[in-house]
């Protein structure tokens, strides 16, 4: 089984997930692709019936850093660095979030860390019904930089 086929079977069984509805469709085996989407139920609704806050920003948290983690190698250091959601209509059905790595972001995230420097960037994540009507737009803050290059081992 491949490494982003088991990161997609933890992530739907992670507590934090499953007890919200939140499950994740697809990571893509080249980890340039993610699809999430986060069902309605009767338990993760609030009080006039629509999807928590939380857990539209919660179905879309932890997705640009692990895919630009992925993409860039064991050379890069990525975190989460800040967020921001907008609300833009209310949830009233299951909803869904796509994220694309395209190759002109990881190009920039190179360029930009090449000597050693932090690069933040904002990432922006759209939560949409099967239709395609946008329910709220996110934006992900995420920190890169090159790791250290270690020393060679004296012989």
């Amino acid at each position: 089984m491949s490494k982003a086929r088991r990161l997609r079977r933890l992530l739907n069984i992670w507590p934090p997930f499953l007890f919200s509805g939140i499950r994740v469709l697809e990571i893509g085996e080249d980890w340039r692709h993610a699809r999430v989407v986060l069902r309605r139920h009767w338990y993760n609704t609030n009080y006039v019936g629509t999807h928590f806050g939380g857990s539209l920003f919660a179905m879309t948290d932890p997705y640009w850093m692990i895919l630009v983690m992925e993409c860039l190698g064991r050379d890069y250091i990525v975190w989460d660095k800040a967020a921001e959601i907008e609300f833009v209509a209310p949830g009233k059905e299951d909803v869904f979030a796509e994220f694309h790595v395209e190759d002109t972001l990881l190009d920039e995230i190179r360029a930009a860390t090449a000597g050693g420097d932090k690069y933040l960037r904002w990432l922006p994540i759209e939560v949409k019904t099967a239709s395609g009507d946008l329910i709220a737009r996110i934006s992900k803050q995420i920190y890169v930089r090159r790791k250290p290059e270690k020393p060679a081992s004296p012989a």
